[in-house]
């Protein structure tokens, strides 16, 4: 039923519906998932137990919203890390093109390419249409070390510019 409403939303020309963002509400155990990285690897959400995962998802490599916002989680990588954090991209694009993206961008975190929106759909995350190009929208699911999620951005591109000093933020109050 999610799935027909979003649908119906973006055949409307609804850009996004946050309150269909999912039943994924803090507190919720965050679905596992294996989708493949940029170098064509495969990354589990299960390799990161024990650690917080901020778990963002973006509409499209290498355009000016979502090069700013890997930017900044890149900028501050350093900080996620020193936090026992990983920071994990996903979008509807492929491996390669996740591949050029961090080679041009200088992107070190994982990119992970969910084409046929599997983990897109599992996670609630709207899709958006425009013509024959579909793109997940922007939203960010922070998981903490027990693989709960506890906090949701349902909609990121009202402040991507501060968004990742948000999440940051988030993981800092948590974890005290």
């Amino acid at each position: 039923m999610k799935r027909l409403a979003i649908f119906a939303a973006a055949w409307i020309g609804i850009a996004a519906i946050p309150a269909l963002a999912g039943d994924l509400q803090p507190g919720t155990m965050a679905p596992g998932f294996t989708l493949p990285s940029q170098s064509n690897t495969p990354i589990s959400l299960s390799q990161y137990r024990g650690k917080w995962v901020v778990l963002y998802f973006y509409p499209k490599d290498m355009t000016p919203g979502c090069t700013l916002e890997a930017h900044n989680f890149q900028r501050d990588l350093s900080k996620f890390t020193a936090a026992n954090a990983v920071v994990l991209g996903v979008s509807l694009d492929t491996p390669q093109s996740h591949a050029t993206f961090c080679s041009k961008e200088s992107l070190t975190f994982k990119l992970l390419a969910d084409p046929k929106h599997k983990v897109v759909d599992e996670y609630g995350v709207p899709i958006r249409h425009f013509g024959i190009v579909n793109i997940a929208a922007r939203q960010t699911f922070l998981i903490n070390p027990q693989g709960k999620i506890v906090k949701v951005w349902p909609d990121v591109d009202q402040d991507i510019k501060d968004h990742s000093a948000q999440v940051l933020a988030a993981i800092q109050a948590d974890g005290k």
